[in-house]
């Protein structure tokens, strides 16, 4: 363990479930590197892994979904994040409506917003997609489904 490993052990973040689609692809995954990064105007920042089927998938789209997931919805974030659209259409498997701009929003997320990409910034194995929120909404209260409550989901995507 380094130094910086001892810092970023003790984070818990809110994890979410971010969407990207376009004509021809709906993709998604669980993120737990998300935050707002702006005030005013206000923006947000989703930062998606190469390696992830949805990276490809966001780099093509105009806009992305970004869902929030109460700990009650761990099945949720496990199909987001323990399985792969590679091999599976996680779409077919929950209730999703059509969102701003052809985003993919999931129905039963406990809040969601759709944000046009503002910029992308390379952070190393993982991009950042800066988002100008758009189009937002929700439907639950309750506790937010945080780091330490997935970290029996193994990824899904390729290592």
């Amino acid at each position: 363990m380094t130094d910086v490993d001892a810092f970023t052990s003790r984070l818990n973040p809110d994890m979410c479930v971010v969407t990207a689609a376009t004509d021809a692809e709906r993709s998604g995954c669980l993120v737990g590197f998300a935050s707002q990064c702006s005030i005013r105007p206000v923006r947000f920042v989703v930062w998606l892994s190469k390696a992830n089927h949805t990276y490809p998938v966001a780099c093509a789209a105009d806009c992305l979904a970004v869902h929030l997931l109460t700990r009650d919805q761990h099945e949720l974030a496990a199909l987001f994040g323990g399985r792969t659209g590679d091999s599976v259409d996680k779409f077919a498997r929950v209730p999703w409506k059509p969102g701003h701009g052809g985003s993919a929003v999931l129905e039963d997320a406990a809040a969601w917003f759709v944000g046009t990409v503002d910029r992308r910034v390379d952070g190393g194995d993982h991009v950042g997609f800066v988002l100008a929120p758009v189009e937002w909404g929700g439907r639950a209260e309750g506790p937010l489904l945080r780091l330490d409550d997935v970290l029996d989901i193994s990824p899904g995507h390729p290592a």
